[in-house]
Order: C-alpha cells, then structure tokens, then sequence
C-alpha cells in the first residue's frame, strides 16, 4: 500500500466530516428562520382576527343611532391603518415591527375608547351580538398576546443559534431578527375616564 494514501484518506474524511458538519448547521439555521416566519404568520393572523371582529363590532355598534360618530371614524380609521401595514418576516427591521407595532397599538387605543364609550348606551350594552362581539375581542387579544409571546420565543431560538460561535461563521447569511417590544408609555397604568 501506498504511503501517500493515508495522509490523503485523512484529509478525504475531514473534509467530508467538516462538510457535513456545515450543512448541519445551515439546515439547522432554515429550520429555525422557517420556526419565525411561522410564529409571525400566527401574529399576522391573530391580528386579521381582530380586525374582522371590529369590522362586526363597528357595524353592531352603528346600529346605536346616536352614538358618538367619532369614535367609530377613529376605530375604522386605525383599523385601516393596521391592516396597510405589511411586514416580510425573513427581513424584517427592527423599525418595520416597531411601525407595525405602533399601527396596531393605534386599533387598541381606538377600540379601547369605543368599548368605554358604550357604557352610555344600555341597550348597546344589553345586545347579545356585541356581547359576544366583545368576549370574541376578549379572547383574540389573548390570543395575539400568546402569538407574540410565541413569535419572541422563536425569535430567541433563532438569534441564539445564529449569532453563537461557530454557527455564526457559517450563516453569515443569517441576520439577527428582532423581537417585539411594548410600545411606548405601555409601561405606563391606563387611565380610564367615564
């Protein structure tokens, strides 16, 4: 046998060893990217819910004659501003979700004044359908809080095994994704005037 056989054998191997090794890690490096992108699309998809819930609320609501017309207009406006704002998960911006963040923190604060406003109209209040509109809205805001929740648990998953040495060296491709945050003054207790 050769002797020069075996010094090539051995870098043969290792070669292959460091081969595999590196299509692990990028397989890997897929499958939590693909693990956000999923986490995100339930947020999206949890946020939609809410959004077709208003659009039934807002019409349960109309029925009211004399309710205030400015606090549906500024319902229906913050929904439409939510509903324009689009976010690509596999490149998503730190700037991009606090922008998306902000519009839906807008469909909060706006749907926020018009449930407390409905405390003046007891026949409103008394209406079976917004009754179960509004534990509907109870329960998709859970839900987007869970999505969330989730969505930043991926977002940790991913982060910490694309930025940890030596994955990173070899998913330079890979950049950091980030998470979401409250929005400003979220801190802050909510003040509730009647």
């Amino acid at each position: 046998m050769k002797k020069w056989l075996i010094p090539v054998g051995i870098i043969i191997v290792l070669v292959a060893i460091i081969a595999f090794w590196s299509i692990g890690i990028k397989n890997t490096g897929l499958q939590k990217s693909q693990a956000v992108n999923k986490e995100w699309g339930n947020v999206s998809t949890t946020y939609q819910r809410r959004n077709d819930l208003i659009g039934n609320l807002v019409n349960t609501v109309k029925g009211a004659a004399d309710f205030e017309k400015s606090t549906l207009t500024a319902v229906i406006e913050a929904r439409a501003k939510a509903t324009s704002v689009t976010i690509d998960p596999s490149n998503v911006t730190p700037e991009q979700l606090a922008h998306y963040n902000q519009a839906q923190s807008g469909v909060s604060s706006s749907l926020s004044r018009l449930l407390v406003s409905v405390e003046q109209y007891p026949t409103l209040k008394a209406n079976e359908n917004f009754l179960k509109l509004q534990d509907e809205l109870a329960s998709t805001e859970n839900q987007i809080l869970t999505a969330r929740t989730r969505f930043n648990e991926a977002v940790q998953d991913y982060n910490g095994y694309v930025l940890s040495i030596p994955n990173k060296w070899f998913l330079s491709e890979y950049k950091e994704k980030p998470y979401f945050e409250a929005v400003a003054g979220a801190d802050k207790p909510v003040e509730v005037k009647f």
